[in-house]
């Protein structure tokens, strides 16, 4: 029973942990405009995602603009995009099993590139929102994937749920 229990808590987190990827693939806020130093522009906000660039301005209007040349991109932001498909691709596929059976290159580069004193204060950019969810959503999958495989060990074999117990 406890095996089963594992297991059905392992796929919760697997799928909480897929939707997670899902929803770090889709909203723009990879990087975040850098309040630092003399530069604090509060009249608008720059979000920079993996499929395109938003600005929110203080009025509450939002203007995107989606990338127009994927080879036009960085080769984190390529990485970026690559893994986070894979990535919802092999949950799927995870998730798929489980059922049938019974994911940080971006940051890096940001934080670099925050720290590089040759980069001009108005070009920086801080974490954004997706990140952190993006490594809630890799601990939920890690944890979920780990209690899946700890249920297929500790599970009892055929022969010893159908023998007969000797409780007289």
């Amino acid at each position: 029973m406890v095996s089963a229990g594992l297991q059905l808590l392992g796929t919760a987190l697997a799928i909480l942990g897929w939707i997670g990827v899902i929803v770090v693939c889709a909203i723009p806020m990879w990087k975040v405009t850098a309040f630092i130093g003399s530069n604090i522009i509060t009249a608008q906000t720059s979000w920079e995602g993996i499929w395109m660039n938003c600005v929110v301005q203080s009025t509450g209007q939002m203007q995107c603009k989606v990338y127009d040349s994927m080879l036009a991109l960085s080769s984190d932001l390529q990485a970026a995009r690559a893994l986070t498909i894979i990535s919802i691709v092999i949950g799927i596929l995870g998730i798929m099993l489980a059922m049938a059976g019974g994911k940080c290159t971006n940051s890096h580069v940001i934080i670099q590139d925050f720290y590089n004193p040759l980069l001009n204060q108005a070009q920086k950019r801080e974490l954004g929102a997706a990140l952190y969810i993006g490594w809630g959503a890799a601990a939920l999958l890690i944890i979920g994937g780990g209690l899946l495989c700890c249920t297929k060990y500790n599970a009892p074999s055929r022969s010893e749920a159908s023998a007969p117990s000797d409780h007289n």
